[in-house]
């Protein structure tokens, strides 16, 4: 059976700075911007994003042949989108859904850590996470796409 992790997060005040957040410890709290806008698809990102859709692993390269051009319950969902410096493997922007497919270099305690600071400051724009491995999706697409099927049915994340 196949699962998506999550990592559990605690919602913060606008404004409020959190100790545990890059973000907050390197610029002041990200929270406190004006807009959003300036976070998502930055074009400061845009090479970068370019350069991982050229290098797509191949369980990266699978999940996309499923994903793109709304074959997925007619939801579209982009590669390689950037929220604020990070870059999520696919994100569909009408679901505020970010898919992360994690590789061999995602499992030690270092890797693990970034990764949970990564998606705390991405959830904490009301963005819903599904984590699997390159293995899950290699070995067994048909459950992936049926727990991101169930994500999908479920809607947007409510304010």
């Amino acid at each position: 059976m196949v699962r998506a992790e999550a990592i559990e997060s605690t919602p913060l005040v606008r404004g409020e700075l959190n100790p545990g957040c890059c973000v907050c410890l390197a610029e002041g709290c990200h929270k406190a911007e004006p807009g959003m806008t300036e976070f998502f698809n930055r074009g400061s990102e845009k090479e970068r994003r370019r350069e991982l859709r050229g290098r797509m692993p191949l369980a990266e390269v699978l999940l996309w042949s499923q994903l793109r051009r709304g074959q997925l319950l007619g939801y579209r969902f982009r590669r390689q989108y950037s929220v604020g410096s990070f870059i999520v493997d696919f994100y569909c922007p009408r679901l505020k859904l970010a898919i992360e497919l994690d590789g061999d270099s995602h499992f030690s305690e270092e890797a693990k850590a970034y990764d949970a600071r990564r998606q705390h400051f991405i959830e904490e724009f009301g963005i819903r996470f599904l984590r699997f491995t390159n293995q899950d999706v290699l070995d067994n697409m048909d459950g992936v796409l049926e727990v991101i099927a169930r994500a999908v049915e479920q809607g947007p994340p409510q304010p």
